[in-house]
């Protein structure tokens, strides 16, 4: 799991990354710059809390299959196909909030107890699921080995966990997402996904920017 720094920071000098973020975006298609577009839409409306989240979100996932299954990150591919059902169940959840006298699902805080079974799982689920990832070659003719399996691993339950956080309007979400597009962050630049590396550096800040839209709302409905 170990990552070399002067990997990360020495194959390349600063103006050439720019130079292949700026190649990539100009020779991103429509269906990636759809992509691109459809992902920074899902979170700008999760943060205005916004059931437009849902539809943006779906599009999103369904651009990004071809995107990891080439990088060979089996783990972000079959991520996205719980995102897939999870965008699909947050919708529904958001649609038809169990008080009737409201008109949408309020924000909420975990409890202790359901943070504390959430990290657990999570952690059992990276492990697991890195040992899943190493096997897959050894299923399937012609896969080649993943890279990076247990980063990979750790991003993708972090996100799943997220995603059901997201879904269920949790605040603490936004803890989950925080951690994962750091990590992707590293990930994407270090398989020279430098396109999607900046998209997730982005994500960063919006994170920081929801947990704070959320909990100022949180307080004005207590």
């Amino acid at each position: 799991m170990n990552i070399s720094i002067n990997h990360i920071f020495g194959a390349m000098q600063f103006n050439e990354i720019w130079d292949q973020i700026v190649s990539t975006a100009l020779s991103m298609d429509l269906w990636g710059i759809a992509g691109f577009l459809f992902g920074l839409l899902a979170v700008y409306f999760l943060i205005k809390e916004s059931i437009w989240t849902w539809p943006f979100g779906i599009l999103y996932v369904l651009v990004s299959f071809v995107v990891f299954w080439q990088a060979r990150l089996y783990g972000d591919f079959l991520l996205h196909i719980f995102f897939l059902v999870l965008n699909i169940y947050g919708w529904v959840y958001w649609s038809r909030p169990k008080d009737t006298t409201k008109k949408e699902v309020i924000i909420t805080h975990s409890s202790t107890q359901q943070m504390l079974i959430m990290f657990v799982l999570t952690i059992v689920g990276v492990f697991v699921f890195g040992k899943l990832l190493l096997a897959i070659p050894s299923q399937f003719e012609g896969v080649e080995p993943p890279a990076l399996p247990y980063w990979d691993s750790t991003t993708s339950i972090l996100s799943v966990t997220g995603m059901w956080l997201t879904a269920r309007k949790k605040i603490d979400n936004w803890y989950y997402w925080f951690v994962v597009n750091v990590l992707a962050t590293g990930i994407y630049f270090y398989k020279e996904l430098y396109f999607y590396s900046l998209l997730y550096f982005i994500y960063i800040g919006m994170a920081i920017a929801g947990y704070r839209a959320w909990k100022k709302t949180m307080t004005l409905n207590s």
